[in-house]
């Protein structure tokens, strides 16, 4: 399959797998999920889907085993709005980017403590702007010769 065509294929199941637990899908340990990302291998044989629970105090993992109790009635839904020969099997995992973004900010706030809103380049960036900003009057930087002409 090409890269394009798996592509496709990854957000229209994304977003009718996002419309079936949104609508049709009762089991109360699933409760309110975001699907964030969908890979489907080039076989057609399997799909990772990536989800994360909206509800703060629902457990992950009591999620992850609601949606895999509902695969097989999301893959049969699927089968009525898509038209494609094979409709993968389902593999619901949590999604642990938004996590990791986290963890990298709280780890940068650490290490560069004194960055401030100013963008950080230091006291003597504001000088060097502010004689830019002084230029030639009419908005543009001060020009130097290249070449001292004879």
């Amino acid at each position: 399959m090409t890269r394009h065509r798996n592509a496709r294929l990854n957000e229209q199941l994304k977003r009718e797998i996002s419309e079936i637990l949104a609508r049709k899908v009762r089991d109360p340990r699933v409760g309110s999920v975001l699907v964030t990302e969908v890979r489907v291998t080039a076989d057609l044989w399997l799909a990772r889907v990536f989800v994360r629970p909206l509800d703060g105090a629902r457990e992950v993992e009591e999620t992850l085993q609601g949606l895999a109790t509902a695969a097989p009635f999301i893959r049969k839904e699927l089968a009525k709005a898509l038209h494609i020969r094979r409709i993968p099997e389902l593999r619901f995992l949590h999604d642990t980017t938004m996590d990791s973004a986290l963890r990298i900010e709280e780890v940068l706030r650490e290490v560069l403590p004194n960055q401030k809103e100013d963008g950080g380049e230091g006291e003597g960036a504001n000088e060097s702007r502010a004689e830019e900003r002084e230029g030639n009057g009419e908005g543009f930087p001060r020009s130097y010769p290249l070449e001292e002409e004879d």
